[in-house]
């Protein structure tokens, strides 16, 4: 299997980098670094998930891969302790949605070919519980909003890919003790980064479509 991540220079996609490598599977990880951490066993490719010339930059790159796990990772959550009266500024919602969600979707769009060389093709898409419209406790209107749109391009596309043999899950990874989550997190980036590995695992077009969690728990919308 070769699985490519975004976004894998740190955190939950870092551990998900290192989880893959120690398994021997060659995974491919994603930064904007110059300076991503050596992982042994794992490839790293320059990208920008926002710009998609550099998404088609790597399609090219990357040749006659036959790509098997596509999980979109890259991230960011800038709004945090934003007030409503002044803060949330339009640059803020622009620079968040386009790595959140249009990052996601030109990830799939420029690597769509490579996934369909795979005899089993898979997308991940980390959204997070703060996407459930079930759970609106306020703030961070932002993130949410952004991660609610990742959920439902993930449902979106499990649609109009299962035609094309491509299953989609979407993915809560846990509260997570990293530089985003902070250091009360629930659980470690190795903790998560298992799990989520678990979920891709069972992935297929029977559960396409999926909202979980990181430990198999379905997760309301």
């Amino acid at each position: 299997m070769t699985p490519l991540i975004t976004g894998a220079n740190r955190g939950i996609g870092l551990g998900l980098l290192q989880l893959y490598a120690g398994r021997g599977l060659a995974p491919i990880g994603t930064a904007r670094t110059d300076a991503p951490p050596r992982v042994e066993g794992a490839r790293w490719m320059p990208l920008d998930v926002t710009d998609a010339r550099a998404q088609r930059d790597l399609a090219d790159r990357l040749g006659d891969v036959a790509l098997d796990l596509l999980v979109c990772n890259a991230g960011a959550y800038l709004d945090r302790g934003q007030t409503i009266e002044d803060g949330y500024p339009p640059e803020m919602w622009a620079q968040m949605f386009a790595t959140n969600v249009t990052g996601a979707f030109l990830s799939v769009q420029a690597l769509l070919p490579l996934l369909e060389r795979s005899d089993r093709p898979r997308i991940a898409i980390i959204s997070s519980q703060m996407a459930s419209d079930e759970r609106a406790p306020g703030g961070s209107y932002i993130y949410r909003a952004s991660k609610a749109a990742a959920l439902n391009l993930g449902r979106n596309l499990a649609t109009d890919l299962k035609p094309r043999g491509i299953a989609v899950g979407i993915y809560h990874p846990g509260w997570v003790r990293t530089d985003m989550g902070g250091e009360g997190g629930d659980i470690s980036a190795d903790q998560a980064a298992e799990g989520l590995a678990a979920r891709f695992e069972a992935l297929s077009l029977e559960t396409t479509g999926c909202f979980e969690t990181w430990d198999g728990r379905p997760h309301p919308y």
